[in-house]
């Protein structure tokens, strides 16, 4: 009798006498349906003892041969067979292929002559500029248990979330050249366990051609880029900074990808993963392909793209690049460039349907991560439940506080009174979303400069002005994002080529800034009223928002138990003494952090330690407090009764 997944009167696959295909007829109909999200474990090179089963998606193709280094590259020595399931998926095992084994496909397509192309599900791949994939097993012995128990509750959204965002190429370098996954695990972990960071983002890690597109541009959706190490490094990244109790966010990117001729672009000569019409499937922008998310089985590749991320290498979270240009047709086009969808609108809904897809699936099977869109418009419920009407993401960058409170810095000032507003419109929508704050890599490349060279006036003025951006930020509701260099103040704009400029921290100003982000991060984690409600208005109360002249705002974070912060924001190079801010509750309002403090290369102004409130009512509070406000500063403070 036929197997079940056979048809008794069509020809099936034949795979030889090893053994049956992984793929069932289950499979095929999810991969069909689009909603498999498990293909690393069914297409492409599978190791077993004996050799690999290969199997590849190309519909279009007249015939399809595995070629290697099994088989000096001879497309006539493994010709595939197409399943007999009109699956469009090609089918071939291979005696005698082993781990490190290059291959890729030669596909003859209906017109035209034969080319070759890179698996599009494969597991590892030569380091570029070389192209072909690796037979590869991702057999590996995790020692995180202690992280992957906890872990729920370190990436809730009522948990403090302070991620220090990294390029792995340009971190750190050993005589120019760059580190592996395994030489840069334990120096990454100890500093961001140092620093007081709870997560790191990596940005893109999987397999790009182009180096200098850092990972924005990928071909291998499935695989670690070559460039530092195999998947097994990667993984021991992942494991070390776990056991040192830091989570790791992925950087990931289903909006487009490049037309590198061994990639996804036409694939089997057709338009396979992108829309054949260049309105919808080609980015203007960034001269890449567009996934054509109303393709079954491409939803199905990108769905498992992120599944085998989440399981196979314990990321924590994805963010999730370019949301925005996924959502609008019109993204990045002149009228008569795009096609409206079948309302007329200019809403993509079928990336609408995939987005959504990919959230309910991730937080079914993986509900102890997170999922973070990178979206810059007011697309409206983006971090909301999908059956709410929402994306169902679990966060997203808030993109208008980053650039409203950049270009308020910009000013001089002695002007900063005019653009008052730009500070205190971030609170307006703050609840809308579940926000993250970033300063990211965006902020630092393509002649924008570096966090410090945007503070305005002398060196001592912008050192201050960026302890006073970094303690502002921390204080905001919403999780914290800052780019690897910010941190220090790295004068020069980032650059991919290099690392980051860590000889500045021999100057004390750099040391300073250092410090005080270190001893933010650790007030940051230790106060619940700067973390435990950052989502509901609940979790903030405007003290003072309108004190334009003086450029001073003054707000209360607070928690559940009752406990608040009081944070004091000041944007002028003044020093203001008896400055009164009005508070909750009587007691000592102890000085818990100053930017201005003379071990973070301030003018050593402050409240020697804190106030005693007096029975002052303003503000419309029943007690207040005087202070020293310091120029260009933050002061927080929380109350100790009595």
């Amino acid at each position: 009798m036929p197997a079940a997944d056979e048809s008794p009167s069509t020809p099936i696959a034949r795979t030889g006498p090893h053994g049956p295909s992984p793929l069932t007829a289950h499979d095929v109909y999810l991969f069909r349906e689009g909603t498999h999200a498990g293909l690393g474990d069914k297409l492409g090179c599978q190791l077993r003892a004996d050799g690999a089963h290969f199997a590849v998606w190309a519909p279009n193709a007249r015939a399809v041969s595995v070629v290697g280094e099994f088989n000096a590259w001879d497309a006539g020595a493994h010709p595939m067979q197409p399943r007999w399931d009109s699956s469009g998926i090609w089918e071939r095992f291979v005696a005698g292929v082993s781990a490190g084994h290059c291959y890729k496909y030669r596909i003859m397509p209906r017109d035209g002559a034969a080319f070759d192309k890179a698996d599009p599900i494969a597991l590892f791949c030569e380091p570029p500029p070389l192209t072909a994939s690796r037979a590869w097993s991702l057999d590996y012995e995790w020692h995180d248990g202690e992280w992957m128990s906890e872990r729920r509750a370190r990436n809730a959204l009522d948990a403090p979330m302070a991620i220090y965002e990294v390029h792995l190429g340009s971190w750190r370098r050993r005589d120019g050249q760059l580190l592996s996954y395994r030489e840069v695990a334990e120096p990454l972990a100890a500093y961001v366990v140092e620093m007081g960071f709870t997560h790191v983002e990596l940005m893109p890690v999987t397999e790009h051609p182009f180096y200098g597109s850092w990972g924005y541009q990928c071909t291998g959706y499935l695989a670690p880029s070559a460039r530092y190490g195999a998947p097994q490094d990667l993984m021991h990244l992942v494991d070390t900074l776990h056991r040192h109790g830091i989570g790791v966010i992925l950087d990931w990117v289903p909006s487009h990808f490049p037309d590198d001729p061994h990639g996804l672009a036409r694939f089997d000569g057709t338009c396979l993963y992108e829309h054949e019409d260049p309105r919808q499937g080609y980015h203007p922008e960034w001269h890449s392909m567009i996934f054509n998310y109303g393709r079954n089985e491409v939803r199905s590749f990108l769905l498992s793209s992120a599944h085998h991320w989440l399981a196979r290498y314990h990321f924590d979270g994805l963010r999730v690049d370019a949301v925005a240009s996924m959502l609008y047709l019109d993204y990045a086009r002149d009228e008569g460039e795009w096609v409206p969808n079948r309302f007329g609108g200019r809403e993509n809904l079928e990336a609408i349907a995939f987005l959504r897809t990919l959230n309910e699936g991730v937080y079914r099977d993986f509900p102890d991560v997170q999922t973070i869109a990178e979206e810059s418009t007011a697309w409206p419920m983006v971090s909301r439940p999908t059956d709410a009407g929402g994306l169902g993401f679990g966060l997203k960058w808030n993109m208008g506080w980053m650039h409203d409170t950049l270009a308020y810095l910009r000013e001089d000032p002695v002007h900063r009174k005019h653009h008052h507003d730009r500070l205190t419109f971030s609170l307006v929508y703050a609840f809308n979303e579940n926000f993250v704050l970033p300063l990211s890599h965006d902020e630092v490349v393509h002649g924008k400069g570096s966090l410090i060279g945007k503070q305005p006036g002398d060196s001592w003025q912008q050192f201050a002005g960026l302890r006073l951006l970094i303690g502002t930020m921390w204080a905001h509701p919403g999780k914290k994002l800052l780019f690897m260099g910010g941190e220090f103040g790295q004068r020069r704009e980032w650059t991919h080529d290099g690392e980051l400029e860590w000889w500045v921290l021999r100057f004390a100003e750099h040391a300073g800034l250092q410090r005080w982000v270190q001893d933010l991060n650790r007030v940051y984690r230790a106060q619940r009223a700067l973390w435990e409600v950052d989502f509901e208005p609940a979790g903030f109360e405007w003290i003072v928002a309108d004190d334009r002249d003086a450029s001073v705002l003054s707000f209360l974070r607070k928690a559940r138990d009752g406990s608040s912060v009081l944070a004091v924001c000041h944007f002028t190079p003044v020093l203001r003494t008896g400055y009164r801010v009005g508070v909750p509750r009587p007691g000592f309002w102890r000085e818990i952090a100053n930017s201005d403090a003379h071990e973070y290369g301030g003018s050593g102004a402050g409240n020697l330690g804190g106030v005693q409130s007096q029975p002052v009512s303003v503000q419309g509070l029943p007690h207040s407090i005087v202070l020293t406000v310091p120029p260009l500063s933050v002061l927080l403070l929380t109350c100790e009764p009595g």
